[in-house]
């Protein structure tokens, strides 16, 4: 069992007694003052869980984020003069480096209700950061794209619904222009690429998007209009097979540089502990990788059987490594997104890379899903992306942060519009609660689209990791 899987089955116990505890309560005030009580008291109760509590968050709030950089990564000197952050005299940092200013966070009573943010205000390019309700712990601030407001001492963070607290701490972390360089996006999923980087691919000087699996399943949505759930399985991966194939057109890939390998939704890990043996669909009755490869613009090892086997994963990454030679490879984080295709995927690769005669200059993790808080990136559309919590003070980690304009994000919405599997509508129960928390919490949706992957992937910017 995964830790994500660990953390959600103690959540889900937790809830329970939660429940059985409230409706004891419930009984002994309906016993003791009036019969109609209860009633009021579950439906209030009802309101306050789905406005204020719903949110999956499997750590305190209280919690101090705690991350290590690389040693030697430049610390410029800042102190926050009440509101104003100001460098020390003669510090100049680099317009496109990626800054994180650590600082303590402190909600105030209110922001116990409604999320706190820090505003970044002074320059040309306000941007706002929101946190978790009820925080008092120290949290790392995404300031790339802000190093020239700085530079002028024009910068000022200003807390809504919190307190900033402490002396702030930043790094300056200088990298290459990853989109000068051919660029390689591992995708375990149609829409895992255009969500963790349409920015950086669509920019790139060369790119190339490979989708490992159809993702054919939970295809509910498809049954709606008369398929059974086969029928329903295998559209629904035909589907996502186009988009893997047509959206990275929209910005500009080649056809020639679009791969969509075929393999089957939630079967990598099977296919991995048995590298041999096939591992069909779980709901498509296929057993052929050949159905979802026919857009393909060559040929590749694993079309020989079109067997959904780990060797043929592999050997098709190789085949694709060794023709697209990128010195950028965009593939899942492998510990901070928990999601086992994904976690596969990016094992898949290194297993791929190893004797391999070409080997990419740059590795970048990207994380879609998390361990701990299913709200991350929290905040508004278009916002800006604060690093993800992070409890691990062991573990290196090194943020590549790339700021994208309104015009780069509205084409990153559009291109997830085009994407099938964050069209459909939400269920009820959870358009009932973003109203609801709208109305009083102050949350607010996407203008691109109902899926909330609408409100955490279109920021100003895109957040990897170099591995």
């Amino acid at each position: 069992m995964s830790r994500k899987q660990q953390l959600l089955k103690r959540h889900r116990r937790n809830k329970r007694i939660g429940l059985l505890v409230a409706l004891v309560l419930l009984i002994a005030i309906g016993v003791l003052v009036a019969w109609w009580l209860p009633l009021v008291l579950a439906v209030l109760g009802w309101i306050a869980h789905e406005a204020w509590f719903a949110d999956h968050l499997f750590y305190s709030p209280k919690d101090d984020y705690q991350y290590s950089f690389p040693p030697y990564t430049p610390q410029p000197k800042v102190h926050l003069d009440g509101e104003r952050l100001r460098l020390d005299e003669g510090v100049m940092l680099v317009d496109d480096a990626t800054l994180v200013l650590a600082l303590r966070v402190k909600s105030t009573w209110l922001g116990r209700f409604i999320d706190p943010v820090v505003e970044l205000l002074g320059g040309d390019n306000p941007d706002r950061q929101t946190f978790e309700r009820g925080v008092n712990g120290l949290r790392y601030l995404n300031l790339s794209g802000q190093a020239q407001v700085l530079s002028r001492g024009e910068l000022r963070l200003h807390g809504r619904f919190c307190r900033l607290l402490g002396e702030p701490v930043l790094w300056a972390l200088e990298q290459p222009d990853y989109r000068r360089q051919r660029v390689m996006v591992i995708a375990p999923h149609a829409d895992d690429a255009e969500l963790a980087a349409y920015g950086l691919y669509s920019q790139a000087d060369e790119a190339w998007i490979v989708t490992l699996t159809a993702g054919e399943i939970e295809a509910e949505h498809y049954q709606q209009i008369g398929l059974n759930k086969v029928e329903a399985a295998r559209l629904k991966g035909r589907l996502r097979a186009w988009d893997s194939i047509a959206v990275p057109r929209w910005a500009g890939v080649p056809e020639a540089h679009c791969v969509q390998l075929g393999y089957f939704c939630l079967q990598l890990a099977a296919m991995q502990a048995a590298p041999a043996k096939p591992m069909g669909s779980r709901e498509a009755e296929l057993s052929d990788t050949r159905v979802y490869r026919q857009l393909n613009p060559f040929a590749l090892p694993g079309d020989v059987d079109g067997a959904p086997t780990w060797n043929n994963l592999l050997a098709d990454l190789r085949e694709l490594i060794l023709r697209a030679r990128p010195e950028v490879i965009v593939l899942p984080h492998p510990t901070l997104d928990p999601h086992p295709d994904h976690l596969c995927a990016q094992q898949a690769v290194l297993e791929a890379l190893r004797g391999l005669e070409w080997q990419p200059t740059t590795l970048l993790g990207y994380a879609n899903h998390l361990h701990d808080n299913d709200r991350w990136p929290m905040g508004d559309a278009g916002t800006g992306m604060a690093l993800p919590p992070a409890f691990d003070s062991t573990s290196l980690l090194l943020p590549y942060c790339l700021v994208l304009s309104a015009a780069q994000q509205r084409d990153k919405a559009m291109a997830l519009g085009m994407m099938h599997d964050l069209q459909p509508r939400a269920p009820f129960k959870r358009r009932l609660r973003r109203g609801l928390q709208r109305l009083l919490a102050g949350r607010s949706g996407s203008p691109y689209g109902e899926n909330e992957f609408f409100r955490k992937a279109v920021r100003r910017h895109e957040l990897f990791w170099r591995l």
